[in-house]
């Protein structure tokens, strides 16, 4: 399980996160939300080990987290410039080979699923279909947490509701955790269980959807609407 312990990062002279702690606890699909610039993808950074706090601790089974975690987690990034120059099926096999988690038979089970023709250069797909291939390589490894930045960025609605019905379809819910950033939250209110809110750098609110609905009485855009009427 993942746990932040008063999890600050600076760049330079800039605060981007400050003094953060909260779990992640396994079998859930939580929400990471916030403007720009509210350091959700410095968030995510962080979990995935690829960058390092500033202070405090994110541990993963209380063990500190550094660039060894990708082992066990698997992690999608909010970029573009992703094997522009392989085919589908070339980053399938080139995944089979880093990871021992990773399942040639799942990923293109998911490719099917997704519509995602592997034969084509990366750098050919439309946007859609690279946002398609990245989650198939995300989610055919087999591994107690996802993390995804963005992943619905830029996206038609289409495109979206595919690829969240690839995160019911080929995750775990009992076993395996998905934590996303996203704007979409109306879109993806349906199967999140949690959403965390970031503020500034700040952790503004972390509650269980159960108790937005039947506490609040709002839904996941509400809510959050509701929680920085509180702060401005």
């Amino acid at each position: 399980m993942y746990t932040i312990q008063n999890l600050s990062y600076a760049y330079g002279s800039k605060i981007v996160l400050s003094n953060l702690s909260f779990t992640l606890p396994i079998g859930k699909i939580i929400a990471l939300a916030g403007e720009n610039g509210s350091g959700k993808s410095t968030l995510l950074r962080l979990l995935a080990g690829t960058m390092q706090p500033t202070t405090g601790n994110v541990l993963y089974n209380q063990q500190t987290v550094d660039n060894t975690i990708s082992k066990d987690v698997s992690y999608m990034p909010d970029t573009n410039n992703f094997f522009l120059k392989r085919t589908g099926d070339q980053v399938f096999e080139f995944y089979d080979t880093v990871f021992d988690d990773f399942c040639l038979n799942k990923a293109y089970k998911i490719a099917e699923f997704l519509k995602v023709d592997g034969s084509k250069l990366v750098k050919d797909l439309s946007k859609g279909q690279r946002g398609r291939l990245k989650m198939v390589v995300v989610l055919a490894r087999n591994t107690t947490y996802y993390l995804l930045d963005e992943p619905f960025s830029g996206l038609d609605p289409i495109v979206r509701d595919q690829l969240i019905d690839g995160l019911i379809e080929f995750t775990d819910r009992t076993q395996q955790t998905i934590v996303l950033s996203t704007h979409e939250l109306s879109e993806v209110e349906r199967i999140i269980d949690g959403l965390l809110l970031l503020h500034n750098g700040q952790l503004l609110s972390y509650e269980a959807m159960d108790a937005i609905r039947k506490e609040w009485q709002q839904n996941a855009v509400s809510w959050m609407k509701s929680q920085y009427e509180r702060v401005d």
